[in-house]
């Protein structure tokens, strides 16, 4: 049987304050969230200074929530985990440090998670479990180390506004980088257009409201061509499985501005079918997110399809992989769990304690830790 746990977890990686309560890496005691999207939105983008003295403002708060809507107690505690990197390294130390004061203060070790594990392992929240459909997985007591393993290996596509990568997850805590994006990230293109398009923050969500009323098939932008020209490779795959999307993102802008672009002040010109672009541009970055994962599942032979990170919530992307692997799970997390949270710090965290896993108190951020 897999040893209990209850976890505080606390993240704060980017723009949001979050501190959860876990137990046994699947239940959520407690979620909180402090979002800073209403002080960004006048920047198009998060301001990292702005986003590191929110965090110093709503971290106590935040923590303090956390423990009280899950009726937990200090002495109950079996960890405290903390988000150590990638991100933001002002936003990072704010975290990390309230982790490490916490663990000083009541003698719990201390457990530093990838966020990018953070967001593979959202998918074995309870909540995730259900949509996945593995309710045998789900009701067995020892499934942390033992039950899951027939899934493996499955394939992660981890996409997000700083990530888009493609993860072959082996076993618990067993990773390997197959693909990634070779400039912009899905999420960022997507702010970028939004912003071209004049649309509100972040970007993708209102990429996705506006293109529900658009003609996706309207403007067809050229697939980039990755495989085979990193020249001196770096890695086993040259390229196959990797991303591009600054080319859609220029693409983009052409068509904006053959249709008369910006007027003298300012404005998006009447012209410019926003839905119609808006609709073309999430088709185009959905299929290739799509296609890439097909190849890499067919490499590799997955056995289940999990997909995570802010993207993960659209509702296109959602559709069109669940169709492309009819014959195999595929996993998103509810909409609540794809973006930053910290439930996810949680569960990625039970995993990690009960492989041994430790980390003092000298342990440093992170900022640009690949998974």
């Amino acid at each position: 049987m897999a040893e209990h746990t209850r976890i505080l977890a606390i993240e704060t990686s980017c723009d949001e304050t979050a501190a959860a309560v876990i137990d046994d890496g699947r239940f959520i005691r407690s979620n909180i969230i402090s979002s800073q999207i209403d002080l960004h939105q006048q920047y198009g983008g998060v301001f990292p200074e702005m986003a590191s003295r929110a965090h110093v403002e709503q971290i106590v708060p935040v923590i303090r929530a956390a423990m009280t809507e899950a009726g937990a107690t200090w002495g109950g505690l079996t960890a405290i985990a903390v988000t150590k990197g990638p991100g933001l390294p002002g936003s990072l130390v704010v975290g990390v440090n309230a982790a490490k004061g916490l663990c000083l203060g009541t003698g719990l070790p201390l457990i530093g998670v990838n966020h990018l594990e953070g967001h593979i392992y959202s998918h074995w929240l309870e909540p995730s479990i259900n949509n996945w459909q593995l309710a045998s997985v789900a009701a067995a007591t020892d499934r942390q180390l033992q039950s899951t393993t027939g899934l493996f290996p499955i394939m992660v596509l981890i996409v997000s506004g700083g990530h888009t990568e493609l993860v072959l997850m082996t076993g618990h805590g067993a990773y390997e980088l197959v693909g990634h994006t070779v400039d912009d990230a899905a999420g960022e293109a997507f702010d970028k257009v939004a912003r071209m398009l004049q649309l509100g923050y972040p970007g993708g969500p209102e990429i996705s409201r506006v293109a529900r009323g658009g003609d996706g098939a309207r403007f067809v932008f050229s697939r980039p061509r990755v495989h085979g020209t990193r020249g001196a490779r770096t890695d086993a795959y040259d390229g196959q499985f990797d991303f591009s999307f600054s080319g859609a993102k220029t693409a983009a802008l052409n068509v904006i501005n053959q249709n008369g672009g910006t007027t003298a002040d300012g404005k998006l010109s009447v012209r410019v079918p926003v839905a119609d672009v808006a609709a073309s541009f999430e088709r185009c970055v959905v299929s290739w997110l799509v296609e890439a994962t097909q190849r890499a599942v067919r490499q590799f032979k997955a056995n289940a399809v999990l997909v995570g990170g802010g993207v993960s919530a659209n509702r296109v992307l959602r559709e069109a992989m669940t169709e492309a692997f009819p014959a195999l799970p595929v996993s998103f997390p509810p909409v609540a769990l794809c973006t930053d949270n910290a439930a996810m710090i949680g569960a990625a965290a039970h995993f990690a304690y009960i492989r041994g896993l430790r980390d003092d108190l000298g342990m440093d951020v992170v900022p640009d830790l690949k998974i």
